[in-house]
């Protein structure tokens, strides 16, 4: 998406070859390396905490190396490399922290695996000529996405549909997952999909996107994801708001978060609170989340300050096989179901804090920023609604840090790409620049044109 100026005056990675890297790094988060897991691979009923997957591991180094050559030698490299300040805070944090870990072998290598996929979420946004190219190719691989999952469903049932005879959650069997492994993944990568689609739809690609949003439409419906789903209106609606509030933006945004945490965490503590949930018609557990929420806020008070280290907690021996595994199921749960309780797990409350920072209140300005340049709105506005959904989602999962799928992943190109249409010289494509106001560009020095 880089000014096209600049890229002829530098030594950056051919057309050709970046167009490549950027499919095959999207494609590499959102399809993976071996689609559709077996359901019943003999890993999934032992604790896995600290276990990795090599390949996936080479494959994001390999990746992270790539993508570093072509930031080396491209003259915008500097819109990445300031982004990474309040990252760079972040992750020293988590270097600290996991010095405190039960494991901190583990911790350290997590945590240098989630700084890779940040430059690879990062550095990808360059690669592009404009933003008519980045949805062209956005939307091959996209649509590639959502038609494997259909695939899946028809030509492997066994794989892409939950099963009762798999070993782990029978009860999500007839709910399609298709190659993402989990019909929860599914739901949330087919509500990307649906924001995907609509952006297309306005790039001069009108069918192509009108059939990603029905095919993805379609599969939301029968992966049973009933947060996702709910959410995919409501997030159209707070967007819509969000561009018109101005300065209340962030105010608004971090009052409506910190409501909706204190309904569902006082959920798993406060009868009062389930009683009236139970009036409104609301399961009070969330499909027993609560459990897990209980579990959490408990391992949140042993360790306030400095938690348990960088993904340290969650499915390690001490609690899968630990004094409460006879008295509740969640101590066999993946993660918190809260990705802002998990930050609190992996760092304590200053890193809970410096991810509001970084996550809600940094990008609040630069959405701001990005439609008062109006160079970008509608891949602003695709960015705006990836990015909300991800917040609102992240009370109900822990996608932060989940360095697999597509969900972290495009959380990622959402929230570097804000930051970019709020500072960068992005060149916007010729469509765009037909439908805009007239207006100066700016050249590769930052200078009116």
């Amino acid at each position: 998406m880089t000014e096209t100026r600049i890229a002829s005056r530098s030594g950056a990675v051919p057309g050709g070859a970046s167009s490549l890297l950027l499919v095959v790094v999207f494609c590499f988060f959102w399809i993976g390396l071996a689609p559709f897991p077996d359901p019943n691979a003999s890993g999934l009923l032992t604790a896995y905490g600290t276990s990795s997957n090599v390949m996936n591991q080479i494959m994001v180094v390999g990746l992270a190396g790539l993508v570093f050559l072509a930031l080396a030698n491209h003259p915008a490299r500097g819109l990445v490399l300031r982004s990474f300040g309040p990252l760079a805070v972040i992750f020293c944090w988590l270097l600290f922290t996991a010095l405190f870990s039960d494991v901190p072998a583990t911790a350290f290598r997590r945590i240098v695996y989630a700084m890779l996929v940040c430059l690879c979420a990062s550095s990808v946004l360059l690669l592009p000529r404009d933003s008519d190219q980045f949805g062209k190719l956005l939307g091959i691989c996209v649509l590639t996405a959502v038609l494997l999952a259909f695939l899946g469903v028809f030509a492997l049932p066994q794989r892409a549909i939950h099963q009762g005879s798999d070993a782990l959650e029978h009860q999500l069997a007839g709910a399609w997952r298709g190659h993402f492994g989990h019909k929860n993944v599914a739901a949330a990568a087919m509500v990307f999909a649906v924001f995907f689609g609509l952006f297309f739809m306005r790039m001069r690609a009108f069918w192509q996107g009108a059939l990603i949003v029905a095919c993805a439409g379609v599969f939301l419906l029968n992966a049973g994801g009933k947060t996702s789903a709910a959410m995919l209106p409501a997030i159209l609606a707070v967007a819509w708001l969000f561009e018109r509030i101005g300065p209340l933006r962030v105010v608004f945004l971090l009052a409506c978060l910190a409501a909706m945490n204190y309904l569902l965490l006082s959920a798993a503590v406060s009868r009062e609170t389930q009683d009236l949930l139970v009036s409104w018609g609301i399961d009070p557990t969330f499909t027993d989340r609560a459990s897990v929420w209980r579990l959490a806020l408990g391992a949140i008070a042993e360790r306030p300050l400095l938690g348990h280290g960088f993904q340290s907690f969650w499915q390690m021996d001490s609690l899968v096989y630990g004094e409460e595994a006879d008295t509740s199921w969640a101590v066999t749960a993946a993660n918190a179901h809260n990705g802002y309780l998990d930050q609190v797990i992996n760092g304590g409350f200053p890193l809970l804090v410096m991810m509001i920072i970084w996550l809600v209140v940094l990008p609040c300005h630069h959405v701001g920023l990005a439609f008062k340049r109006a160079q970008h709105p509608d891949l602003a506005r695709l960015f705006m609604r990836c990015w909300l959904f991800m917040l609102f989602l992240s009370c109900l999962e822990s996608p932060f840090f989940d360095n697999r799928g597509p969900v972290w992943f495009t959380m990622l190109i959402s929230v570097f790409g804000l930051r970019m249409l709020a500072y960068g010289n992005l060149k916007p494509s010729a469509y765009a620049r037909t439908r805009s106001a007239p207006g100066s560009q700016l050249d590769p020095d930052g200078k009116a044109a």
